[in-house]
């Protein structure tokens, strides 16, 4: 017949003036949690060593810094309880622990008495109903939902642990084929405990959010909806995709054109318009300072519509009021403008808009220019680029860039339903080019249409 085994839930010192002792607390499948000794020393730092090597070998199993530890400590005890001590470490290692077999009525009436035997159910469902909707309760609720990826590096010391605590797999019935000792079930048998021997945490992360009536939440038994949680991409991607790129070598993206100094009125080079990369510096920082802000706007409101009073968007509200009531789907593509046209920089070309938003999206990556020019005028790395005479010449980047200027006819109270079948439509034949849900139809310009696949920054 076996030994019956407990888990181990932690080893602890007792300090006198005399002596130390070190005791493993012992969770029972059948009563309550004991104490252990394991063994008694003189030295008081050492005891300590001893308990935080066993707690560490209950949590993290055998390793090389482990063993060379143990070995020290086992050198430095007495013969008797450094016997004690490597026994311990087995059991800690193995994550369980021997118990003598107790009298069955001894250990019936210790389990039923684990628990509060005063009922306390009234005064919690004076405060909050067990079947009480959102709207009945009197204070916030707020939602945690845990993410918890655990490796199970030893699956047969984290079944015995669980079989330990009175654990019991699924029957063969229910087993999946590729979880045939149900590794799932003794995960979630330790889900809520700070012990699970033969494993090591991956990821932890907990969302959390305030229910509000006004969004339509409800809590989770009421609910019309699949509680979910989103918790982002993995932190050690995002920081690798946030990891700065390499700033664009403008200088070499938009060299020199032929210079001349005649200065000529009918001089075909002095006339000639170029990109300079200082212009081009500017720019690329604007449009990429406005995409930043449009995705936290989406991160920050999603589907919420843009008021007049709201005073906590980035972007949004700068722009035309019919743009206001657009989801967070639209939204991600406006941002996406900024990112595109930048893209158009980094590759040595002209920012030409192909769709009405990338046209809206330069406008405002043109009027923020002289700011973001200040801000860049501290930077050494833009003081390095070639000085040339078109340098800022922000008029002529809205003569050059664009087509027309019909979007910002959108900004003129006077003119409300331009985008739509009005007569200052029909008169100057804009068609339906102007409303929103066409904003991202590219133009017949004859250039390439965006790579659709390249997908969202973020």
């Amino acid at each position: 017949m076996s030994t019956p085994s407990a888990l181990p839930r932690g080893f602890y010192c007792e300090h006198t003036p005399a002596k130390s002792r070190v005791f493993a607390l012992v969770d029972h499948p059948a009563g309550p949690h004991t104490m252990h000794a394991v063994l008694t020393c003189k030295d008081a730092g050492l005891a300590q060593r001893v308990a935080q090597l066993l707690t560490a070998a209950l949590l993290h199993g055998q390793g090389p810094d482990l063993h060379t530890e143990a070995c020290k400590i086992v050198t430095a005890l007495p013969d008797a309880p450094g016997a004690s001590f490597r026994d311990a470490l087995e059991h800690a290692v193995q994550g369980t622990w021997p118990i003598a077999p107790q009298p069955p009525a001894t250990g019936q009436a210790v389990k039923n008495d684990r628990h509060d035997p005063i009922d306390t159910s009234g005064d919690r469902n004076a405060r909050t109903p067990s079947q009480a909707r959102l709207g009945d309760l009197s204070g916030p609720v707020v939602r945690t939902i845990q993410l918890l990826e655990v490796h199970v590096h030893d699956p047969a010391r984290l079944l015995a642990a669980a079989t330990a605590t009175g654990w019991q797999p699924l029957d063969d019935d229910d087993l999946d084929e590729d979880d045939p000792r149900d590794i799932v079930g003794a995960v979630m048998h330790f889900a809520d405990d700070d012990t699970m021997p033969g494993t090591d945490i991956v990821t932890q992360s907990m969302h959390a959010a305030l229910l509000r009536l006004q969004q339509g939440d409800e809590v989770a038994d009421w609910s019309s909806k699949p509680v979910t949680a989103n918790f982002g991409t993995g932190w050690r991607l995002t920081a690798a995709q946030d990891a700065p790129a390499p700033e664009p070598d403008f200088a070499q993206l938009f060299p020199a054109q032929q210079e001349c100094s005649c200065q000529e009125e009918d001089c075909e080079i002095c006339q000639d318009w170029e990109l300079t990369p200082r212009t081009a510096d500017v720019l690329y920082l604007s449009l990429s300072m406005l995409a930043d802000q449009a995705y936290d706007d989406v991160l920050d409101h999603g589907d919420v519509p843009v008021t007049r009073t709201g005073e906590d968007w980035f972007l949004f509200r700068s722009l035309p009021r019919i743009t206001w009531r657009c989801g967070a789907v639209w939204r991600r593509q406006f941002a996406r403008a900024f990112d595109d046209l930048a893209g158009d920089l980094e590759t040595g070309e002209w920012p030409i808009p192909r769709t009405t938003a990338e046209e809206l999206a330069l406008h405002l990556a043109i009027r923020l220019a002289p700011a973001q020019k200040e801000m860049l005028d501290e930077q050494d790395e833009h003081a390095e680029l070639p000085e040339r005479a078109d340098d800022y010449d922000w008029h002529m980047c809205s003569q050059l860039f664009f087509q027309d200027h019909d979007v910002l006819m959108l900004y003129d109270n006077g003119l409300d339903g331009i985008e739509s079948d009005s007569d200052a439509n029909r008169e100057l034949g804009l068609g339906h080019t102007l409303h929103p849900t066409n904003w991202f139809t590219p133009f017949n310009s004859g250039r390439p249409v965006r790579d659709e696949t390249r997908g969202f920054r973020r």
